[in-house]
């Protein structure tokens, strides 16, 4: 038997290293499989070729059938991964509907009956601004593609840096040196090929701030300056889209959704001047825990899902307050300001 097994060997490998094609070594197996079938069928017991090949046709009865249920096993793998390949590359359905994969893909969704199949076509449908690709940014976008939302806006003048790689889990160690919105946009574009990705590699101004935010159903604002945020609110108050916005410092996050349509305060509201640079230092400064973005921009994004969905209650009017190092929480009301110089009466914004 080993005599037999060993002259397999020789014409499987000898024959890859003499360039014979798989098929074709195949056959050779074959061939010896019924060469020693034959032999143990026509010769007598006790005959030396008998003897030298395993006295028995019954072990290579079995070692075939181990060889044919691996082959079939290997072969089901590989039209499984043909059929999700050719699923994940196909070009994206008509905006609206769901091909096959969509439908897998968004399976847990659906079976939620606060979103079910209406809600998941909302999510579809729905354009979406992220203000900065950063620790915030980086997983709001990430779960934003992942649950189907249909067009992506991504907007930051930044490159990704070796200090980012840190929190900014969207941004991988080739990528250094990359606009974090080329960078962010081959990321979503990996994950999820039936979504639109849109990147603005510039910072936000007073130019083009209204324009762009009218093209979109909802802004996120994970920014980390109050000149950016005052902008980002005024705008989006004039424009009557949801905000919501996210911030951190060293192990504390906060994030609220600022909606003055719907009766909730906009971010001026709650903060009505800029804090002194000292009392606001920058995570360059102050330091920020690595995990702590994950989890506000994580909470971001679920907001942005219940608000396009409708599903549930969103934080209008309510601020979330994490301390990730004593592992506690807490949620405030926050209200309209009467007097606001961007939403409040007589406002002239």
């Amino acid at each position: 038997m080993i005599l037999v097994l060993g002259g397999a060997a020789a014409l499987w490998f000898g024959g890859g290293y003499l360039g014979a094609t798989r098929a074709l070594r195949q056959g050779l197996l074959a061939m010896l499989f019924v060469a020693v079938m034959g032999i143990h069928l026509t010769f007598p017991e006790g005959h030396g070729l008998r003897a030298a090949t395993g006295n028995s046709a019954g072990l290579w009865l079995l070692l075939a059938g181990f060889v044919a249920i691996w082959m079939a096993y290997r072969n089901l793998l590989r039209g499984l991964r043909k059929s999700v390949v050719e699923g994940e590359t196909a070009p994206p359905v008509a905006k609206g509907s769901f091909s096959e994969t969509e439908l897998d893909r968004y399976a847990r969704h659906i079976v939620l009956r606060e979103i079910g199949g209406p809600g998941q076509k909302a999510l579809k449908q729905a354009k979406v601004l992220v203000i900065g690709a950063g620790g915030l940014g980086s997983p709001a976008l990430q779960y934003l593609a992942a649950a189907g939302v249909g067009q992506i806006g991504i907007i930051d003048d930044d490159d990704v840096e070796n200090a980012n790689l840190q929190r900014q889990i969207i941004h991988r160690d080739a990528d250094i040196g990359m606009p974090k919105v080329f960078s962010a946009a081959e990321a979503l574009r990996a994950q999820n090929p039936f979504v639109e990705v849109r990147c603005y590699h510039r910072r936000l101004s007073d130019d083009i701030a209204a324009e762009l935010i009218a093209e979109y159903d909802l802004v996120l604002d994970g920014t980390d300056n109050f000149d950016t945020r005052y902008l980002v609110n005024l705008v989006c108050v004039a424009a009557k889209v949801p905000l919501i916005s996210g911030a951190l410092s060293q192990w504390e996050g906060q994030l609220s959704v600022f909606d003055p349509a719907k009766g909730a305060p906009c971010y001026r509201c709650v903060f009505p001047e800029a804090p002194a640079a000292e009392l606001a230092p920058s995570c360059a400064e102050a330091g920020v825990i690595g995990p702590l973005p994950g989890v506000i921009g994580s909470m971001m994004a679920v907001e942005a899902i219940k608000v396009l969905t409708g599903a549930g209650a969103a934080l209008r009017g309510q601020m979330v307050i994490y301390d990730a190092l004593y592992g506690e929480s807490r949620t405030i009301m926050v209200k309209p300001n009467p007097s606001c110089a961007v939403c409040g009466q007589g406002s002239t914004a």
